[in-house]
């Protein structure tokens, strides 16, 4: 791969790491602060409606941009945002601050994968694309279980800290490597509605709010479900993000491998099964090693199934990526904040038990999105 997209992964690294910190440090924020698991959780759900609401919009605004310059400065908004809730006096201050500081993911994922489109040649667009997509697969190996550990042996506060630190090499690092002059043409208002016309693009969109919202009624309170059902220590928990990552980012790396064989639409769908089939056994992971295994095919199909619905929006129709991939970005974080409002939800309800079959029924209703999104880009073809 061209070393241009290197600091693009490793961007997507930090960025990964600093949105998944909150889950990993969920328990102790909420002990900390004093606040319900379910009121911490609101950090999950309101980040996620800015992420959601900031991608397209930001896409429109930051258009004429140096991507150079842009992704670096979402870069260092990431690190002082992190540092300034590191330092938070309570939750009061620390959920707007939260939700700022996601305004760079909403930039920095959605732009780098468009800047991709630019820097390699078409044949190696779906590989490129998945590649700088590991980084968010790095980020669950590694990122995910640091924060989780930090946050459990030193406080949420350091794991904040780690990422701001992060960032800071990130958007150096960027700076360094990117060219000068790479900016993908701004999208017209015709553009703009060509894309919300397609039944193709929009059913696309749809599956990732779908798939999204299935994982985050769990995967938002992993730290809080395994330390109450299995009384997992913080060393375990990590061990578990650690697993869970590890498989996560093999999953990337056999999707960047096969898909331009397998196609960006049978990929996805191969992901969303897999999930699936995690969350319906998700009651019999009875101790720490069963629900280690049973996640296992979760952990496969999640960040692959990421990459994939990128490459596949960016392969329906490539003058719209930048639109597209704003959308599904959107979507994605729409899909996160619906999940864990709907798990936060449930938990006030009726305790942490039914959360899996929320989540399965949100993969279920992917599988036949996917299925209809696939049937409208046969017609558009």
């Amino acid at each position: 791969m061209p070393a241009v997209l290197w600091p693009m992964l490793f961007g997507n690294f930090v960025i990964g790491t600093g949105v998944m910190v909150v889950p990993g440090t969920l328990n102790d924020i909420s002990t900390d602060l004093a606040i319900p698991v379910a009121t911490a959780g609101q950090l999950i759900s309101a980040g996620a409606v800015l992420m959601c609401l900031g991608a397209p919009l930001c896409a429109a605004l930051v258009a004429g941009w140096d991507r150079r310059r842009l992704l670096a400065l979402s870069m260092v908004w990431y690190a002082l945002l992190h540092l300034a809730c590191a330092l938070a006096p309570g939750f009061g201050t620390l959920l707007p601050l939260r939700v700022l500081a996601l305004l760079s993911p909403a930039i920095f994922t959605p732009q780098a994968a468009a800047c991709v489109g630019l820097l390699v040649p078409p044949e190696q667009r779906g590989r490129a694309i998945t590649f700088i997509f590991l980084g968010w697969s790095v980020a669950s190996v590694l990122g995910m279980p640091i924060g989780a550990y930090v946050g459990g042996t030193l406080g949420w506060r350091s794991a904040f800290g780690v990422v701001a630190v992060l960032s800071v090499v990130s958007a150096l690092w960027v700076w360094r490597a990117m060219p000068d002059g790479v900016k993908p043409q701004a999208l017209s208002r015709a553009a703009w509605g060509e894309t919300f016309r397609s039944r193709a693009l929009m059913t696309c969109v749809l599956v990732t709010v779908l798939y999204a919202a299935g994982q985050f009624v769990q995967f938002s309170y992993f730290a809080p479900y395994f330390k109450q059902e299995l009384g997992l220590s913080p060393g375990a928990l990590s061990l578990y993000f650690m697993w869970f990552g590890a498989f996560g980012l093999a999953g990337n790396m056999l999707m960047a491998r096969y898909i331009d064989r397998l196609g960006a639409a049978r990929a996805v769908m191969i992901g969303i099964v897999l999930m699936a089939a995690s969350l319906l056994l998700f009651p019999l992971g009875t101790t720490f090693w069963l629900a280690a295994f049973i996640s296992v095919p979760w952990a496969l199909g999640c960040f692959s199934s990421n990459s994939a619905q990128q490459a596949r929006l960016v392969g329906i129709a490539p003058q719209l990526a930048a639109a597209s991939v704003a959308l599904n970005s959107s979507a994605m974080y729409a899909g996160q904040a619906i999940g864990a409002a709907t798990g936060g939800w449930l938990i006030l309800r009726s305790g942490m038990d039914s959360l899996h079959w929320a989540g399965f029924a949100g993969l279920i209703a992917a599988m036949a999105a996917s299925a209809l999104a696939t049937r409208f880009t046969r017609l558009r073809a």
